[in-house]
């Protein structure tokens, strides 16, 4: 039931001026969406992410813990809407970490380091005044989709 709900992920697609296919996805497994936007878009072979916190699907609020709680759960959701756009970490070419607070990179760091592999992606980091929900880190992230034989396109 749960690999069908997962084949119901995709939740529309636009045609866009150039004739090019983009379409929205969603996860049952990442948290919804809480504004007008969608948890990712796929367009050109490429998966665009919107930012994720340390949101926990399932109860709708922030993880408890500090900042390496809430690291590991914006990769867990990142994971399932990467999942759901046909790709994966091992597919992500950028990443963009939005920190509250600099002081807190070590910590994430070290729960990022334990989900990319080498080549890492590219990687921006910056801190913000305010993130949603006061969460501690949101990061969003740019990445291939496999092609239809499930191929790394990176190769």
């Amino acid at each position: 039931m749960k690999g069908f709900l997962l084949a119901l992920v995709v939740l529309s697609f636009v045609l866009t001026a150039n004739g090019q296919v983009k379409r929205a996805v969603e996860s049952i497994d990442a948290p919804k969406a809480i504004g007008p936007y969608s948890q990712a878009v796929v367009a050109n072979g490429f998966v665009f992410t919107a930012g994720q916190i340390g949101t926990d699907p399932k109860t709708g609020t922030l993880v408890e813990g500090g900042i390496a709680e809430q690291t590991e759960q914006v990769l867990k959701n990142l994971e399932a809407v990467l999942k759901a756009s046909g790709s994966g970490f091992d597919q992500v070419v950028k990443t963009t970490v939005f920190l509250a607070d600099m002081n807190d990179f070590a910590k994430m760091n070290e729960v990022y380091a334990k989900r990319f592999a080498k080549p890492f992606p590219a990687r921006s980091t910056v801190q913000v005044a305010r993130l949603p929900r006061d969460a501690k880190v949101e990061v969003e992230v740019v990445a291939l989709v496999r092609t239809e034989s499930g191929s790394d396109r990176s190769k």
